[in-house]
């Protein structure tokens, strides 16, 4: 058990057709030993998908953490002063929630969960599923790969062809991020090939 005791949030936005995936990475992180804490943006709290409604989200991650999910500013807030977190992964961590990240934001439970977080000077590993990672985001993506306890599951390109923009993290390597994470060291490499 290569996470056992570590206390980890886990904070899920609104990337609706990546979240089957990340639950089944999320239930493996569980799986290593580790206790995890559910955070979720007001997306995933709110909007019914195609890919699934809100109420049967909120039953798989339930599932897996058998603990109450934040869902709200003031329920993320108490993760900083009292020291709640190991480690803070958010997957999938959407070009919204990049962007706000990057420039300062915090208007919802999982901005509000990863600066309260990072106050304490603690890892926080964020996997990326944007659409415009090679364009709007481009930048804010360069600025958090030189932020201090920000980490990076590995990412790539997950459509060139048909969305020449878009990056997705390879979630399958979630378990190795957070380890180097808490050892303050980012896995590499970062860019990878789908």
């Amino acid at each position: 058990m290569r996470l056992k005791g570590k206390k980890v949030g886990f904070a899920l936005t609104g990337s609706h057709c990546t979240l089957e995936e990340v639950i089944v990475e999320m239930k493996k992180v569980a799986d290593e030993g580790a206790i995890l804490y559910p955070i979720i943006s007001g997306s995933v709290n709110e909007t019914d998908t195609r890919f699934g409604t809100t109420d049967f989200w909120k039953e798989r991650i339930k599932e897996v953490t058998e603990e109450k999910i934040v869902k709200s500013i003031v329920g993320a807030e108490p993760i900083g002063p009292e020291k709640l977190l190991d480690i803070l992964v958010v997957a999938p961590c959407t070009g919204n929630t990049l962007a706000k990240l990057a420039n300062g934001i915090t208007d919802g439970p999982v901005l509000m969960a990863i600066k309260a977080h990072l106050r304490n000077q603690r890892p926080v590993v964020l996997a990326i599923s944007t659409n415009d990672g090679l364009s709007m985001n481009a930048k804010n993506i360069g600025l958090l790969l030189n932020t201090k306890n920000i980490y990076m599951v590995p990412f790539g390109q997950d459509s060139p062809a048909g969305k020449p923009n878009s990056l997705k993290a390879k979630i399958e390597y979630l378990v190795e991020t957070i380890e180097y994470a808490l050892q303050g060291k980012q896995i590499q490499p970062i860019l990878i090939s789908y």
